[in-house]
């Protein structure tokens, strides 16, 4: 990424970390009245309700989660809400709050964590989430970002991963394995980059792809959608890790087996020209890329009229008994047992 060198760069020690705090957060706005006091205080203070209250967190670590010789701040604060957001929509609730905890190496001036929250902020203002605590601290190397989010539902809306039912239909919403195709992308042209630093990529082919993967959207919409077409998902996980591993989450927990269709895949141009470009298997991209954030969910058969026909939503399957296991159907109709080649990220690889 580069950076203007003519640009007034101010430390963070001149600030302190309160001052950090107030001068970060001085422009987020509260518009949640179950937030009765955010940043300010020794805690935050949510008002209880007769809903359930979800809570979730997540840690992204600088050269293991991202990498800042390609990803803006900005994006990165936005996608960093999204990733936490993500998962209170896969549980059908809507989130509230979040609380976000920064640690940074003296590498990074004020400007730097500017542009960080601002896309955090954008995040807060495009979802209608407060932003009601955390800290900041210094990190020997690099830079830790861990944001916690909550939200809310009734107790009859909540739907967690143990709830599929043979013959249940499995379905996802919007389209699979770009934000892996944008990463590739991404770190084909850092190579490039780094043998010929005068280079300048052309993103233009790749544009769906790129943004897919630094400005991933949390599926906010389909919660409420569900709702609006009278279906009750039995079960629902976030596509953060690959469908494979999440659809296997779901058979693990509901004690089901499975059968993914790979002819019904969902899948979107460009994924399937990157595919043949990068000599990758798209059916492979989609099952183990990870990163989509788009929800994975099963439903009652008898809901298929609602849903069929709904240009956000993709039957890719259906839930069988355990003792079937959890199954690829090929287009040539051959029954391949599914695996977990998802992120990990303890694999030595990512290390």
């Amino acid at each position: 990424m580069l950076e203007d060198k003519n640009r007034q760069k101010t430390s963070l020690a001149s600030l302190g970390e309160f001052g950090l705090i107030e001068h970060l957060t001085k422009h987020f706005k509260l518009q949640h009245a179950t937030t009765e006091k955010g940043i300010g205080d020794d805690c935050a203070v949510l008002s209880s309700s007769d809903k359930q209250t979800l809570i979730t967190t997540d840690l992204l670590v600088e050269g293991v989660h991202f990498d800042l010789s390609y990803v803006p701040l900005k994006h990165l604060g936005y996608k960093s809400v999204m990733v936490n957001l993500s998962d209170v929509y896969a549980m059908n609730a809507e989130a509230e709050q979040i609380t976000v905890s920064i640690a940074v190496s003296n590498r990074f001036p004020l400007e730097a964590i500017e542009e960080l929250y601002s896309g955090i902020q954008l995040a807060c203002d495009t979802y209608n989430v407060d932003l009601i605590g955390g800290d900041t601290t210094s990190s020997t190397k690099g830079m830790l970002i861990s944001i916690t989010a909550i939200g809310k539902a009734n107790k009859e809306d909540v739907v967690y991963r143990n709830g599929a039912k043979a013959n249940d239909l499995i379905v996802v919403s919007g389209d699979l394995g770009a934000a892996y195709l944008g990463l590739q992308v991404l770190e084909r042209e850092k190579q490039v980059f780094k043998v010929n630093p005068q280079s300048q990529p052309d993103l233009e082919p790749y544009t769906y792809l790129v943004e897919r993967q630094l400005k991933p959207e949390a599926r906010k919409d389909i919660p409420r959608l569900l709702k609006e077409l009278e279906v009750q998902p039995t079960s629902m996980i976030d596509i953060s890790d690959g469908l494979s591993s999440e659809i296997m989450h779901i058979c693990t927990q509901s004690k089901v087996g499975c059968n993914l269709f790979e002819e019904k895949l969902p899948l979107d141009p460009q994924v399937i020209s990157t595919c043949e470009e990068f000599n990758i298997d798209s059916t492979m991209v989609a099952l183990s890329g990870g990163e989509d954030y788009e929800l994975l969910f099963t439903i009652s058969i008898g809901d298929f009229d609602k849903i069929k026909g709904n240009p956000n939503l993709t039957v890719i399957g259906h839930i069988t008994e355990e003792n079937q296991g959890m199954n690829l159907i090929t287009r040539a109709n051959q029954s391949i047992k599914l695996k977990a080649q998802g992120w990990n990220s303890f694999d030595e690889e990512n290390e």
